[in-house]
């Protein structure tokens, strides 16, 4: 693994596939992050505003580093139509030198 770059992966959920595509592409467009997989079709079941809510989603699946979070949660935030959106990092803890060096690559 490319050491002491602090890779992520970032979750963020949509409403809608063509919502997860213009987010994608901003992101990546403005190098934030790597790559965004599009997961469609995922049932997602929360608690919001006193119910429970049983929803459709799109997942995305980003990959970037820790120094971009902040910017990827404001870009997140401005684009999306969800008063509280998800946008949550796990870090990864190891990988494919040569993917993690694409990845840094091709960052900002």
């Amino acid at each position: 693994m490319a050491k002491g770059y602090n890779y992520i992966v970032i979750f963020v959920t949509t409403p809608s596939i063509s919502l997860a595509r213009k987010i994608s592409k901003t992101l990546i467009s403005k190098r934030l992050v790597a790559c965004s997989n599009i997961v469609k079709g995922v049932n997602s079941i929360f608690f919001w505003k006193g119910r429970v809510e049983d929803s459709k989603e799109c997942l995305l699946i980003m990959k970037s580093q820790e120094r971009l979070f902040k910017k990827i949660e404001k870009e997140v935030r401005r684009l999306h139509n969800y008063e509280v959106p998800e946008v949550i990092a796990i870090p990864i803890v190891d990988g494919s030198k040569p993917y993690l060096d694409w990845v840094k690559e091709t960052l900002v």
